[in-house]
């Protein structure tokens, strides 16, 4: 069996060197959801409240003064959090999970991401900063930022609190220049921040679930990554074999 999904990349396959251990599971805390909880309410009322809108228009307007050139560093950005897990392993920093589980972790917290940006975005009506579309709500490069800072903090928070936090560096860095390249408001970010960060956790939490059951007998898990540039985006995809 295998699985495919997309935001426009293919695969080479990747070698990575698997955890020590069993695999942890996060049990279900109610006080995680208060920070995905509050972003991602700033952002659905800052589609009607006129204040945050003002909000919105003044933060653009403030950038806008200091742009002088657009840089696209964001569609490279919003990949490198989650790609880091895969990275550290294969340089033999062992984190929570091994290279199965951390995997079905991340498909999950992925199509969990990708599916409710994507249905927002379809059923929206949020014109983006730049006029070019209708789709501005939420930002889904910033959502991906934040769903991958979250997983390579909740596996290497054990071995160092800083990688955690360079991630969400990263993924703050990657919302920040979505508004800087004109084409997410502030309340788009926010949005975006809370679903990535809710979705990770939600694929920690169904884990054993899908563990059990789906992957029950699946001991081995192969996977495969490769970049692809359309010449207007910057994309990955995902296949994966067990």
């Amino acid at each position: 069996m295998s699985l495919f999904f997309s935001s426009s990349f293919m695969f080479a396959q990747i070698h990575t060197a698997d955890s020590i251990g069993k695999p942890k599971n996060l049990k279900f805390k109610y006080e995680a959801l208060i920070i995905p909880t509050i972003l991602i309410g700033y952002g659905a009322i800052g589609l009607e409240s006129h204040t945050l809108k003002d909000l919105n228009s003044g933060t653009r307007n403030e950038l806008k003064e200091h742009i002088d050139e657009k840089f696209t560093i964001d569609d490279i950005s919003q990949y490198t959090p989650f790609l880091s897990v895969y990275a550290l392993n294969t340089a033999g920093i062992k984190g929570k999970n091994n290279f199965k589980d951390r995997s079905i972790i991340l498909v999950s917290a992925y199509v969990i991401m990708g599916a409710t940006v994507n249905i927002i975005k379809t059923t929206g009506n949020e014109l983006r900063p730049d006029g070019t579309s209708n789709n501005s709500f939420p930002s889904g490069h910033t959502a991906t930022a934040f769903m991958g800072a979250e997983f390579l903090y909740q596996e290497y928070k054990d071995v160092s609190i800083w990688y955690g936090i360079s991630g969400y560096v990263v993924a703050a860095g990657t919302g920040f220049f979505r508004m800087y390249n004109d084409r997410h408001w502030f309340s788009d970010i926010a949005a975006g921040a809370g679903i990535g960060i809710l979705s990770t956790k939600i694929a920690y939490w169904i884990h054993p679930l899908l563990k059990n059951s789906l992957f029950k007998d699946r001991d081995k898990l192969n996977g495969m990554i490769v970049p692809i540039y359309n010449g207007k985006q910057y994309g990955l995809g995902i296949v994966m074999g067990f």
